[in-house]
């Protein structure tokens, strides 16, 4: 597993762009021969693991977006050693502008064909964080052109606080969606190539539309954060489900250190 960080894959720009936008894409940051063999286990554990039993007509918006598992580095040692790989942490650590990151969860994102739209929000609604110190890494497991949902971020849009309080829902994406427009914060979809990356801060909105084709779309997702963040006091029930099940034993002023919660 290659752990270096060369510039040309993080050069300077996409710092600045990163900071601008609230979200960056790294094009060719992995190997796609690689992603194969981390891929066919991710999907493998994705569809074994998953407990969506209903059919899409009888699910709601939320589980029609995708199949979802979660901490699938627990599950395989192939998966930890793509979780844990340093460069994407590298590249995390750089982009928040901290020394190191630690792992919060990853969550591996299966949208079937004719798998439903992911309603525009915010990540950070779901973390008890002390700061905004956090980040996704969105790593496609195949190509991803638009017919299939890419993710799509509104840019510059984790400089505004309208939305905050909201889950994804229906009226998450009608309410945001419509704030965003009216606002002139324009969307940026693109495709996907197999290698790409794309990385995004806790309080950028963010989308993607419905698989229209006749392939799963499968992603896996490494959330980060700074070594050093704190716990804090949860805001909402979700911040409290999500400090129990990923941060078990803490609680608001700790170090979010679980041993769930390594340094990369």
């Amino acid at each position: 597993m290659i752990t270096d960080l060369p510039d040309r894959l993080l050069p300077a720009e996409a710092i600045d762009a990163y900071r601008r936008d609230g979200f960056v894409r790294c094009p060719s940051l992995l190997d796609p021969d690689e992603l194969g063999r981390y891929g066919a286990e991710i999907t493998r554990l994705t569809l074994a693991l998953n407990t969506q039993t209903k059919p899409l007509s009888e699910r709601t918006t939320y589980d029609r977006a995708f199949l979802q598992v979660m901490n699938l580095w627990r599950e395989s040692e192939v998966v930890k050693e793509f979780v844990f790989d340093r460069r994407l942490a590298a590249v995390a650590a750089r982009l928040l502008g901290v020394d190191r990151v630690r792992i919060y969860h990853d969550q591996s994102l299966y949208k079937e064909p004719s798998g439903g739209v992911t309603p525009a929000h915010a990540d950070q609604y779901y973390w008890p964080f002390a700061s905004d110190k956090a980040i996704t890494a969105w790593i496609p497991l195949q190509p991803v052109p638009l017919e299939m949902g890419p993710l799509a971020f509104y840019r510059g849009s984790h400089k505004t606080r309208f939305g905050r309080d909201l889950p994804i829902s229906d009226e998450s994406e009608r309410e945001i969606s419509a704030a965003m427009e009216a606002s002139g914060f324009e969307v940026d979809e693109a495709a996907y190539a197999l290698g790409d990356v794309s990385f995004h801060g806790g309080w950028t909105f963010h989308r993607a539309g419905a698989n229209r084709s006749t392939q799963p779309r499968s992603v896996m997702t490494v959330i980060y954060m700074d070594a050093d963040m704190r716990v804090s006091e949860p805001a909402n029930a979700m911040q409290r489900n999500d400090l129990a099940q990923w941060l078990p034993g803490l609680g608001p002023g700790d170090l979010a250190a679980s041993p769930l919660n390594p340094v990369l």
